[in-house]
């Protein structure tokens, strides 16, 4: 199954084992991960939020409290489905010598399940969220109003994972990525708004979707 999200840094080849230094290779780049996306956020709060807000307040990482339950659970439930539906659907359009990047997991059982819990929180869950949803839809949000900035921010989320696709895999793989990784983020955006703009509900998502997509790999389901 294809995982829910693209790691940034791109493809693995089908076939990359795990080695005996596996835990350290995920540990760097989660860390890499967290500086490239941290960087942008950190500084727009140093210059224009740090004298009147926290880091962690500012982009979102704070304690949920749902304002609209019902919705909330409808938007989890979506998004749910989505990954369910549509990975399938994107793992059968990859090439056969091309895999994403939970690939290298392939095959590797128990011994995987700290570097791919390191992958999927740390090195794409964490970062990715802080960036997309809690420092660029927040800021989008307050300056063009939510439905507007939540739109803005998937788009830019879904050009992201997708665009990388472009003069490689045709038009029709792109394209599909794109409207899929959007949708997703749309979907924990909303959810986001519904837990009075904390990022932790998304970021829960975003990684244990990954997880699961890595374990499907790691014992070969």
């Amino acid at each position: 199954m294809l995982s829910s999200l693209w790691l940034l840094s791109g493809f693995a080849r089908k076939g990359q084992k795990l080695g005996s230094a596996a835990f350290i290779d995920e540990v760097m780049r989660a860390v890499s991960q967290i500086l490239l996306l941290f960087a942008i956020p950190t500084l727009g709060w140093l210059f224009f939020a740090r004298k009147h807000s926290s880091f962690f307040a500012w982009v979102g990482l704070k304690r949920p409290i749902l304002t609209d339950k019902r919705r909330f659970l409808l938007a989890l439930s979506a998004a749910l489905i989505v990954v369910c539906v549509m990975s399938p659907v994107m793992d059968s359009i990859l090439p056969d010598d091309v895999q994403l990047a939970n690939e290298r997991f392939a095959g590797q059982g128990v011994k995987a399940l700290l570097p791919a819990g390191i992958f999927a929180f740390f090195a794409t869950a964490l970062p990715e969220e802080v960036f997309f949803r809690g420092f660029l839809g927040r800021r989008l949000s307050r300056r063009f109003g939510f439905p507007v900035g939540n739109a803005l921010q998937a788009t830019l989320f879904g050009l992201l994972h997708g665009i990388m696709l472009f003069g490689r895999f045709g038009l029709a793989a792109p394209l599909l990525v794109i409207a899929f990784t959007g949708t997703l983020g749309w979907l924990m955006g909303y959810m986001n708004d519904k837990a009075n703009g904390s990022i932790l509900p998304s970021l829960l998502l975003h990684g244990t979707s990954n997880l699961y997509a890595a374990a499907l790999v790691m014992f070969e389901i």
